[in-house]
């Protein structure tokens, strides 16, 4: 996949007008109505909030279609931009985890288990 799924981009399938606050939405994993009330409550104290969503819908690319594979995925992505060194870690003791598994299963078939093989010899 070529597309960056830690970019911010515009969410035009489930946005509403140009996709900005559902691309936000996207992109934290904050809820896209509280972004929305967010956003037209700093437009009418400031104005200025206006302003800057029209340069972000003009300048920001569109989402592309199936940057997910599901909803795990997105949640995960999510949690990766947010906190990118608590995402690593998480990487990490996962790696760490699978090693360990690994080298139990590896000694387990590299040593010799004796009582398996008396029970096979009595097999025969």
């Amino acid at each position: 996949m070529s597309a960056s799924r830690t970019k911010f981009y515009l969410d035009k399938q489930n946005g509403k007008v140009f996709g900005v606050c559902a691309g936000i939405a996207d992109y934290t994993g904050i809820d896209v109505l509280l972004v929305r009330i967010g956003t037209v409550l700093l437009t009418l104290a400031t104005g200025w909030a206006l302003i800057v969503y029209l340069v972000v819908a003009w300048a920001a690319p569109n989402k592309p279609y199936g940057l997910y594979e599901n909803a795990d995925d997105a949640r995960f992505w999510q949690g990766v931009r947010t906190n990118t060194k608590r995402s690593t870690a998480e990487v990490r003791s996962k790696f760490r985890d699978i090693d360990r598994r690994l080298a139990d299963i590896e000694t387990m078939y590299t040593s010799r288990n004796t009582r398996l093989a008396d029970e096979i010899d009595r097999l025969r």
